[in-house]
């Protein structure tokens, strides 16, 4: 879980530029981690479709793109990748010294950003991933020419409140697509078929779904709160002849680690597609 103290809202003005999931997710997580007041957000999008989600939230809305930009100093791009060009061509005649740029759409890289954007813009890069709605995202973020420390500082202690926030170089961030963006998918795969086969031993569906999805959350804090490898975890769950070593024997006959590495390559190998 997200260790993230209440704090006091700032009267800060974040605009989104695109009202998708992920953009919903990471307003929901500042506004509910106190970070940034509701009515100091601005969302634009060309139709109501997603904007009624954010007015839910208390946000203010607009379908001009130049009009975040406006409004606000700290603005995240949110778009589907092959939109954003466009999007970065009609914002850039408002853009000023005093904007920071967060791109969340995935595979465009840094340098196409600049070149789309005034010299010398702090353009950031930031991959997250749907948890952030409940404040437990996994994110990596990656800066510009132009950004620096400090443009790093607010940024991870803003997206902090969504969850845990880490700096890489760029080229690491196609890497966390294919892990944690794309990994929400792979472990609800594998939640999913964990419950199955408790269903297909007797145990009742919604039993079975929520000991699964409990399972994984407290395995996932006992990784991150105690600092250990999983191979320490799983051995210490292992006892000689028991339950655990013949399950897992079963997993290693149908492949799980090898389909999981893939499953991840395949990902990270999209993501370099489509920053190309």
């Amino acid at each position: 879980m997200a260790a993230v103290a209440a704090a006091k809202p700032t009267s800060r003005r974040v605009g989104f530029v695109g009202a998708g999931r992920m953009a919903e997710a990471i307003a929901q997580g500042l506004i509910r981690a106190g970070k940034v007041e509701a009515q100091h957000v601005l969302a634009s999008a060309p139709t109501d479709r997603n904007l009624c989600h954010f007015r839910a939230l208390g946000c203010q809305t607009t379908h001009s793109n130049q009009e975040v930009l406006q409004s606000c100093s700290l603005v995240f791009f949110a778009t589907k990748p092959h939109v954003l060009p466009a999007v970065l061509a009609e914002v850039a005649p408002v853009v000023t010294a005093e904007h920071v740029l967060v791109s969340v759409a995935a595979g465009v890289p840094l340098s196409s950003l600049e070149e789309l954007l005034p010299p010398h813009t702090r353009v950031l890069r930031v991959s997250p991933n749907l948890p952030c709605v409940v404040q437990e995202g996994a994110m990596v973020l990656a800066r510009g020419r132009h950004a620096g420390s400090s443009e790093v500082e607010l940024l991870r202690t803003l997206l902090e409140a969504c969850g845990q926030c880490e700096e890489v170089p760029e080229a690491q961030v196609d890497v966390h697509t294919g892990l944690s963006g794309s990994g929400v998918a792979f472990v609800c795969v594998f939640s999913e078929a964990l419950a199955e086969g408790a269903i297909k031993m007797g145990m009742p569906s919604g039993l079975a779904h929520r000991i699964a999805a409990q399972t994984l959350l407290g395995t996932a804090k006992m990784l991150l709160q105690q600092g250990q490898h999983p191979a320490q975890l799983r051995t210490d769950v292992c006892t000689p002849g028991g339950t655990t070593i013949h399950g897992l024997h079963a997993l290693e006959q149908g492949g799980l680690r090898a389909a999981t590495m893939s499953a991840v390559e395949a990902a990270t190998c999209r993501a370099k597609e489509l920053s190309r």
